[in-house]
Formats: structure tokens, sequence, C-alpha cells
């Protein structure tokens, strides 16, 4: 067959795709209610809705009713039995997204096996630190098997060995084994779920274990009391399933409501953020999440194509996953405005995968509320006192509220010796409920550490209560001690990434002990200027503005772009910036480059 036959039958094949529709109609919806995710999934496999795959070039490539989900899901879980796994083991499964991945997974479910999902990006450290970081998760699961996909078998093997794992499979080696006669013994209400690693450090990383009625508590919450889903939404999704945002928020939950889901891949997202908004423009899309650094990439690299979207039907534009950020918000609905995206869509919400996802939402129907308060009362007085309308902006601070706590969980914000405090009293979060997880899988010292014996959860998370909602400060850790003042890091990572060219996720401020035992002011900022003159300015002008905004003195670092560190779900990693900083892994940008001015022989010397 020529090339051009085989092109011409692949295109032929893709228009032949139908995506499932938005709503079941001889179905009701059902918002949760359930005892188990395979209960949920049976349920939802008596509809027509379900997973749609696009490409990275907007193609529709693949599309998963939920009724085929569950035969898919039933045959791959007589096939891992056949592998020889049994009740309870553990199985690691790289989180691409595509029908492979949720095979798998729903697979265990049938099938009383633990899914572990776990990252397939190769982070900035590239293969190394890759494999490093699988062979900590591995090992911190005690994993009886991976299940990966044949592109990253290498690297997984190479995990799996360092972690004693002798059971590696692809999906294409899965699926070829035979399917197991035996009786399957899907989980029950009381089992486990899965186990989620999504953050942590590479060396010791906590696996969070989810229950069956913990993520039928979150979903159920999600469902009605957040989103307050519909048969008229449709869901669309560019977040790693291995994270919980992605996994709980756009996988679980949607097909626990019957909820039709387009997704994209997060590399997809990452090459054409703009790929994101045109989707769901074509598919009408009604309910979307981003932490704000996707909010701010899409808006920034959309350019004149936003004229041609319509973003009328976006309901819900949530936000999670790391600090709301007012000004982001402001430019990407001013910018997608013209789209018909309306302001009033975005909805920020508070959550962690300790408490499987979701922990508050604001308001559905209602504008976003923001809290703005005086800056040198919340510095040194612990209190968030509101600004004065007179009050110049460099005196005062933003916060974006997060809405109200989940109906059957508590919220408290407390002292450092933990008595509760009042509305504006800034402390330390907990929380309290169904959602939250058993504890992290075999770490009983890390468990004991964050959850109290009144069953309150510590989230390492600061704010203050408004009315009845949650506001969030910052990270507890993040914190900067200073002159007797409490700096909170991100006032000055935004504050610097006001000077030109810089953007969001481009610097990282935090502390380190001086020799007087006091805290100094460290701020990394990465650095794409080639001339020494270019260097210099941006040098002086971070300083000058974070003197300016917080009042302190500073030393300023340059360091190459794509350097700083990210978790896997995207955010800042202040405490892997400062590792690498006060181990010694930065080069200034300065000495690099000023090297460039010279001449080539001198460079070569070098």
């Amino acid at each position: 067959m020529s090339i051009r036959a085989t092109k011409l039958n692949a295109e032929a094949a893709a228009r032949e795709l139908i995506r499932t529709p938005r709503a079941n109609r001889d179905l009701a919806q059902k918002l949760g209610g359930f005892n188990t995710i395979a209960e949920g999934l049976d349920y939802a496999a008596q509809g027509v809705t379900g997973f749609n795959f696009y490409s990275a070039k907007g193609s529709l490539q693949h599309v998963l009713t939920y009724a085929e989900l569950r035969l898919s899901a039933l045959s791959t879980a007589r096939k891992l039995v056949s592998a020889g796994l049994k009740r309870g083991d553990r199985v690691a499964v790289i989180a691409e997204t595509g029908p492979e991945f949720m095979a798998v997974f729903f697979g265990c479910q049938y099938a009383g096996l633990v899914p572990c999902p776990m990252p397939y990006t190769m982070y900035i450290g590239g293969k190394d630190a890759y494999i490093e970081r699988v062979t900590g998760m591995l090992k911190a699961a005690a994993a009886c098997a991976v299940i990966t996909s044949t592109d990253l078998e290498g690297h997984i093997r190479s995990g799996a060995a360092g972690a004693g794992v002798e059971k590696i499979l692809t999906h294409e080696a899965l699926q070829a084994l035979p399917q197991s006669l035996i009786k399957l013994e899907a989980f029950g209400p009381n089992d486990v779920a899965y186990i989620q690693y999504s953050s942590g450090s590479t060396s010791d990383p906590k696996g969070v274990l989810i229950t069956q009625s913990a993520i039928m508590a979150n979903t159920q919450g999600i469902l009605r009391d957040g989103l307050r889903v519909t048969p008229k939404d449709r869901a669309f999704s560019w977040l790693p399933l291995y994270h919980d945002m992605g996994l709980v928020g756009f996988c679980l939950s949607p097909m626990m409501g019957q909820v039709t889901v387009d997704y994209i891949s997060t590399p997809s997202f990452a090459r054409r953020p703009a790929l994101w908004l045109r989707l769901m423009s074509e598919n009408k899309s009604t309910v979307s999440y981003s932490p704000s650094f996707g909010y701010d990439l899409a808006a920034r690299r959309i350019n004149g194509e936003a004229v041609t979207l319509d973003l009328s039907n976006w309901r819900a534009a949530g936000i999670g996953g790391d600090m709301v950020r007012a000004d982001v918000l402001k430019h990407f609905g001013d910018t997608l405005s013209v789209a018909g995206f309306d302001h009033k869509a975005f909805m920020p919400s508070y959550g962690m995968a300790e408490s499987t996802l979701a922990v508050s939402f604001s308001d559905v129907s209602k504008p976003i509320r923001i809290d703005t308060i005086d800056k040198a009362a919340y510095k040194n007085s612990g209190r968030a006192v509101p600004a004065s309308t007179s009050q110049a902006l460099d005196a005062v601070r933003s916060f974006v509220v997060c809405g109200k706590i989940l109906p059957g969980h508590e919220i408290v914000v407390r002292d450092e010796s933990g008595l509760a405090l009042k509305d504006r009293e800034i402390g330390h979060i907990f929380v309290r409920g169904p959602s939250l997880m058993s504890g992290y899988y075999h770490n009983s010292s890390a468990t004991d550490a964050v959850i109290a014996a009144d069953g309150y959860l510590a989230t390492g998370d600061m704010g203050y209560m408004l009315d009845g909602e949650i506001v969030i400060t910052g990270r507890a850790k993040d914190l900067i001690l200073h002159n007797g003042r409490n700096i909170w890091p991100q006032d000055i990572e935004w504050a610097a990434e006001r000077v030109e060219p810089l953007k969001s996720g481009d610097v990282a401020a935090f502390a380190v002990e001086g020799e007087d035992g006091d805290d100094d002011v460290v701020v990394l900022v990465q650095c794409r200027a080639t001339s020494a003159a270019d260097i210099e300015k941006l040098r002086r002008e971070v300083s000058a503005v974070v003197h300016h905004s917080a009042g302190v003195e500073c030393a300023v670092v340059l360091v190459p772009p794509k350097s700083l560190p990210f978790t896997s779900s995207g955010k800042l990693s202040r405490a892997g910036a400062k590792q690498k900083y006060v181990s010694g892994e930065f080069v200034e940008v300065a000495a690099r480059d000023l090297l460039a001015d010279a001449p080539e022989f001198l460079a070569a010397a070098q």
C-alpha cells in the first residue's frame, strides 16, 4: 500500500470517530451516591457518555464510552490476575492520558488490586532524575508490578531494578495475556481505592492512601455541591492523571456523574496552550480547571486566535493547585472576553491529595471575591485588616477567597498553640471529614505528624476565615522570618515578575540562615539576557522592586532558563530551589554569559 493510500485510510478512520454526546437520553443522571468506583462505572456504562482523547494537533484520536471502558476494565482485570497478581497487590501504572491507562486503573478496581498512578514526564532534570523519582515511588509503594508504555519501558526497567520490582509489562504485553477464569473480587466500600504519589521528595515520596469511601464522599461533594453538575455539562482537561486534580477532578468525578470529558495530554497543552481553548470552543465545553499558571500561559499564547473562539458556554473555570492569582485571572478574562468568556465563570477552590482532592469551592453562580488587606498589619500583627480606599497600591495585599468547605467536612484555623482563631486572624489550616486519606502508605510517622487524635489534618497551609469562607495566604514552611517580620515568598516573587521581561514562574524566593541566625532572603531569577549590561540591569531592577515591595535587602541570583524546579502538579518547588542553591547546583548566568562576550580564544580556554 502506498504512503498516500495509508494516509488517506488513516484520515478516513479519523473521520469515522464520533465523540461521545454531552448527556444520556435514557439514563437518569446520578451525582454520586455509589459505594465504590466500580459501582459508579457499572451505572455510567448503561449510558452513552464517556472519554474522548485528542491528539497534539487537535484531531480526535480515541473515543471510549463508559460502556466500552467497563468491558475493557473487566478484560484487563482478568489479564492482571493471569499475570500472577493477587488481591491487595500494588500495581504502578504510568499515567499517560489515553485509553490504556484507563483500562488498567479501572481494571484494578474490578480485580481488587491497588493502582498507583505514576508520572510519565522527564522533568527538567532529564532521564536520571526521572528514573530516581520512579525508583523512590516504587519502593514506597512496595509495588508488585509496573505497567508502562513502550517508549518508557527502558527507563521504567531501570527504576524497577533499583526498587526490586521484577514484573514489568507494557500495555501491549499485558493485553496479549490470556484472561483468567477465576471469579473477580472487586473492592468493597471499606477497601482501598488507590495510592496517590503526586509530590514529595525524590528520596522519600509519600503515598496518599485513598479509600473507596473517601473517593465517594469527595466526588459527590465535587459534583453536587461544588460544580453543581447538570446533564448540560461537558468537561475538558489537560491536567495529568497522576495528579489528584487530573485523576479525581477530571476522571473519577465526571465518571461518577456520567459526564463526558474531552482530553488533550499535558505535553500537548504545554506545546500549544491555545489548543485547550480551541477545542473547548468547538465542543462547547462548560467545565475545565487549571492552576493559575495555565491561565497565564494560555492568555499569553492565544495571540489573535481569541476572536475566532466561542467560550460563552464555559460556566465553571476552576482554579486550584497553587495560590490563586487575581492578576492572572484578570488578564485571562480580559484577553478572552472577545471570545465570550465571562469573568464570573472563574471558580477559585482549595484542595489537596490528602483530602482526596476538594476541600472548598467558591460559589459557582457568583463572581470571585477578592479581599484587599493592609500589608503592614498583615506582616506585623498576623491579622488580615481590611485596607482603606485611600491606601497606595504598594501598601495593600489582595487575596482571592476560596469558598466554603464541602458539606459534612470541617475547617478550622489555629494559632501556634492549637487554639482556634477568629475571622481575619491568620494561622494554620486544619480540615476534617470523610474525604481525608487513611494515611501515608507504610509511613506511620509521616501520618502521625499530620493527622491528630481528633481526626483533623494539618494541611501545612496558612490562611484565615472570612464569613465562613477560607482564604489561603501561603505554605507555612515557606514563610520567611526577617527582622521579626513575617514575609510571604510569593509577595516577593509576584513583585519581581513584574520586571520586564520576566513572567510567572521565573522567580523563587526563600530564606537561608545568615551568620546572625536571622533569615537572609535569596531571590532566584531565571534570566534570558545575553549581554553583561542586560544581565546587571535585570539584577538591579529585581533588587530594587523587592526592596520597595517587601522592605528587605536580598541576594538576587540569576540562573539559566528552565532551571527552577517544579512539583509534578506544576507548582514552584521553593524547597527544591533552596536545596539546589545551598548545594551549589545553580550556575549563575552572569558568570556564564560574561564569557560569551569575551574573545573566542578566551572562552575556549575556560
